[in-house]
């Protein structure tokens, strides 16, 4: 069974910022539909290419992209992050893997992929990076043995790496000194 690629996720600030990131997904083959609400019936949209965009305005709008999102849409969200309704956007979509915020410059497919992990795979790999063990890890991170091996071969899937030694040292390498 091949994975799927993870849909695209971004939050952006501005019309203008949600029009660039929306050319790019078209021109990569996305589809577009303004608004949150999936007209499909099937939990799983992920193989329909389909990216959701509109703005973040109440906490019913937030649900609604948050759950496009889990069922397998790409999202691009137009919310001031800085904001509570903004930071509760981020912070849920993070939880479902990698997401952007702003518009990134285009860069070709070697791009840093330390800024797509999200702070749980970080925190990991840090851990990892410092000798624990992934239980160990997983445990300081108050996550599940199989949250944190999921989280884990995500990271060896961005990193086209196969194993989680591997992963650590690409982390390293493009994380820099610290």
């Amino acid at each position: 069974m091949t994975r799927q690629p993870d849909a695209p996720r971004h939050v952006v600030a501005t019309p203008g910022d949600a029009d660039t990131v929306l050319r790019r997904l078209i021109r990569d083959g996305w589809l577009a539909r303004e608004g949150f609400a999936l007209p499909d019936p099937a939990w799983d949209v992920t193989g329909n290419h389909l990216v959701l965009h509109g703005r973040i305005t109440d906490p019913e709008t937030l649900q609604l992209a948050v759950l496009a999102a889990a069922r397998g849409a790409g999202v691009v969200a137009i919310c001031d992050a800085e904001t509570t309704l903004g930071r509760a956007l981020v912070d849920d979509l993070s939880r479902l893997g990698p997401l952007r915020q702003g518009v990134t410059p285009e860069t070709p497919d070697s791009a840093d992929n330390v800024a797509d992990l999200v702070p749980e795979q970080r925190a990991l790999l840090d851990r990892l990076a410092a000798g624990d063990t992934i239980a160990a890890a997983a445990a300081a991170e108050f996550l599940s043995l199989r949250t944190a091996n999921r989280r884990i071969a995500e990271a060896r899937a961005m990193f086209g790496v196969r194993t989680t030694r591997e992963a650590v040292l690409a982390y390293l390498r493009q994380r820099g000194p610290q």
